[in-house]
């Protein structure tokens, strides 16, 4: 674990991906990287479920330059102890979206970062998990970290994959994003612990860096 500003920072798909490689001849195909196309791409919802982003509490936006696109949530939190429900103490949301890329060019996600709040009291559990692949594809890549007790601020995780998984060339696939928070109660059951990735909080959300190339 490496800490920047009180910020833990992890890469955690590298040796998941790597292994994919070698599974996937997909994976392993030309990589060379290209610039961002200069036509706009727009990134479309199409569905959402999940405990942690009730309809209409998930958003998407894309950067100017194409470079990313991010994820906010506005009641993603996961929470145990102090008399909250035990329903309350994993909390996961799967958004299906639509990326229209210019013809010509396909992606992969070369970096995912994802930031979030938490409270955890002396001996609670907190752990944000998160995977992503794109529909009809068997290659499916993912993380898990965990935030040691006690802890009280914003937290940070960063995977960067050691291989480019790309969507097919010429094919419609949507791009699914399933992301998990979970808590666990500390020593005194009766002291509330909670992690978030609500954006009510302030500028929180999960930002996917795209990887470009020409087809």
């Amino acid at each position: 674990m490496k800490v920047v500003r009180k910020i833990p920072l992890f890469a955690g798909v590298a040796a998941l991906a790597a292994a994919m490689m070698l599974a996937s001849p997909a994976a392993q195909a030309d990589t060379e990287l290209a610039a961002a196309p200069e036509n706009r791409i727009t990134v479309d919802v199409v569905t959402v479920n999940g405990s942690g982003c009730p309809q209409g509490t998930a958003d998407v936006s894309v950067s100017r330059d194409n470079t990313s696109f991010s994820v906010s949530y506005n009641r993603f939190q996961a929470e145990a102890g102090g008399g909250t429900d035990v329903v309350d103490s994993r909390k996961n949301c799967q958004i299906n979206l639509a990326v229209d890329v210019p013809a010509g060019f396909t992606y992969a996600i070369a970096r995912a970062d994802y930031r979030g709040f938490a409270h955890l009291e002396p001996g609670a559990t907190g752990m944000q998990k998160a995977s992503y692949y794109f529909s009809g594809s068997s290659v499916t890549v993912g993380s898990e970290h965990e935030l040691n007790a006690p802890y009280n601020g914003d937290w940070q995780f960063t995977d960067r994959a050691a291989g480019l998984v790309y969507k097919p060339c010429g094919e419609q696939r949507n791009f699914n994003i399933n992301a998990e928070l979970r808590v666990g109660a500390g020593d005194d059951p009766g002291q509330k612990s909670f992690m978030t990735m609500d954006s009510t909080r302030g500028d929180v959300e999960t930002v996917f860096h795209l990887a470009w190339k020409r087809c």
